[in-house]
């Protein structure tokens, strides 16, 4: 007899289809850490033509600088004109929407997958993030599975961001509360050029 962790018995089937989903993990793992790799690479145009070859889709004068890590990254998707700062981890393991003139600063951690700690096996739970149209995010904000950040949004550092953040709310905390609100609601700027050796 062959059990799993949890000592329940497995049939034959049920071992092969795990042997299966341990061989793509450990390949999903190698990518992974060749991705990190090619994230220390001081050449953004180099490391946007990997990203996209391993399935993240970054939308036109976006940019990801120096040492981003990722899980999963096909179901990331980064609209157009957006800088993710250095050293962020980008979830994949859900889908993470990031939109357009999103400015998301150093540090910042962005998951979509998180143990279930009323769950008698610790099992994870997944649950997509949507970051909308020129969000700002502060330097190592935490942002965790299921949220929606709204168009215009201000994140300052260090927030934890566990619910939904409105349109143009300015939120601060742990757990981040909304502490003001953006003035100006006609946002049409450009983030510009990214630094080609960040």
């Amino acid at each position: 007899m062959i059990y799993d962790k949890t000592r329940k018995k497995l049939t034959l089937k049920q071992v092969f289809q795990k042997i299966k989903n341990r061989i793509f993990n450990i390949i999903l793992e190698f990518r992974i850490f060749l991705l990190h790799l090619v994230g220390l690479f001081p050449f953004h145009h180099f490391r946007r033509f990997f990203y996209r070859m391993n399935g993240i889709k970054i939308g036109k004068d976006s940019t990801i600088h120096m040492g981003a890590r990722f899980y999963n990254p096909k179901n990331i998707l980064i609209g157009k004109d957006s800088i993710i700062g250095e050293r962020v981890v980008l979830d994949g393991r859900d889908k993470l929407f990031i939109g357009d003139h999103v400015d998301i600063a150093s540090e910042v951690m962005i998951y979509n997958s998180e143990h279930d700690i009323n769950n008698p096996n610790f099992l994870a739970k997944n649950a997509p993030v949507f970051i909308d149209d020129y969000v700002f995010i502060g330097p190592r904000v935490i942002i965790l599975p299921g949220v929606k950040i709204g168009k215009g949004a201000v994140v300052a550092a260090s927030a934890v961001v566990t619910k939904d953040v409105p349109p143009f709310a300015v939120v601060a905390g742990v757990p981040a509360k909304i502490i003001g609100e953006r003035k100006n609601k006609n946002l049409s700027y450009k983030l510009g050029r990214a630094s080609w050796f960040r």
